[in-house]
């Protein structure tokens, strides 16, 4: 090799790595200034549900901390799949975040081909869950859990639930709590949460699969038999949890963050870490203890972990269910 070959190749290595800085650099500035202008905060649901709830009350402290605009806009479709399934064809820049579910995102594309598979899906923050509760009305047979479950052991099947969707939060939440109690009941989906509870106000089904957030909205009207929390909610601190009466059940439907594919590393940190801050204003506490959801911290750097446990739950459930094709 001539020195002038060598030289040229030199050249063509130190260009190379000054491209690299320069990429890895404008990478860390990405982050450093992100965000920089509005950033569009997509709910794969239509406006008014717990998705939609809780992005607003993240919103305005959101603008707090980043000066920006969290611009809230509704992709619905497919309970949440046509939203998921077009996440990735967003540009990877931050400026495009979406709200993911569990067990949604996990129980879907078992069932079935719905466009996406869950890790098509880069979840950066898990902020909260909509804890699972036992719903009847205020004027129900059924005073207390204890109540229900004897009923149910006496009648198999005859003990009718609604709940929201087939493969969701509630309807796993029926198959565990009849493996736990050794009970049959008869869990009928609705499409959706209000169409859950009007089936429970208006007699077709004798309780609701439903969350805490129900009881929040409707206090007058209808008495939690328990929650499935680790402990008592502060709004309904006479409300026992699963756990306290021996069936080990925490959980429900949970909400985060996802951002596409291509978005760099910096920027899904940068994004998990103002969720998080979000997540420790005192505002955003109450707010959340006072509509019963209950404060989740899932960083990114702890999705992973997060998710392999979920999905093997929610993989488990589903093939008990006999959802998995």
């Amino acid at each position: 090799m001539t020195i002038k070959t060598i030289a040229g190749a030199l050249a063509i290595g130190a260009g190379l790595a000054l491209a690299g800085l320069g990429t890895s650099s404008a990478l860390a500035a990405s982050a450093g200034d992100y965000p920089s202008r509005p950033v569009h905060y997509i709910i794969p649901f239509g406006p008014g549900g717990e998705s939609d709830i809780t992005a607003r009350l993240q919103q305005p402290i959101f603008q707090q901390i980043t000066g920006q605009d969290m611009v809230v806009e509704y992709k619905p479709g497919g309970g949440g799949a046509v939203g998921w399934s077009q996440l990735n064809s967003s540009k990877g820049d931050g400026y495009t975040i979406m709200g993911s579910n569990l067990p949604h995102i996990i129980v879907k594309p078992l069932m079935g081909s719905v466009g996406f598979e869950t890790d098509d899906l880069v979840n950066v923050f898990m902020f909260q869950y909509t804890p699972d509760a036992i719903v009847v009305n205020k004027d129900s047979e059924f005073k207390t859990l204890e109540d229900l479950i004897k009923y149910a052991k006496a009648n198999p099947g005859r003990l009718t639930l609604s709940g929201s969707g087939t493969g969701t939060a509630n309807h796993l939440a029926n198959v565990r709590f009849n493996k736990l109690t050794d009970t049959k009941t008869t869990y009928i989906p609705f499409k959706g949460t209000g169409a859950a509870y009007a089936a429970m106000r208006g007699g077709q089904v004798k309780a609701e699969w439903g969350y805490s957030t129900v009881a929040a909205n409707h206090p007058d009207e209808v008495r939690l038999l328990a929650v499935s929390t680790d402990e008592r909610l502060p709004l309904f601190p006479d409300v026992p949890t699963l756990k306290e009466k021996g069936i080990d059940m925490v959980g429900g439907a949970y909400r985060g963050v996802a951002v596409p594919k291509s978005t760099p590393e910096p920027v899904r940190q940068k994004l998990s870490d103002l969720i998080g801050e979000v997540n420790a204003s005192d505002k955003f506490k109450q707010e959340m203890k006072d509509r019963g959801f209950v404060l989740l911290n899932v960083p990114y750097d702890k999705i992973d972990d997060f998710m392999a446990e979920k999905t093997k739950v929610y993989t488990d459930l589903a093939t008990e269910a006999g959802l998995i094709k």
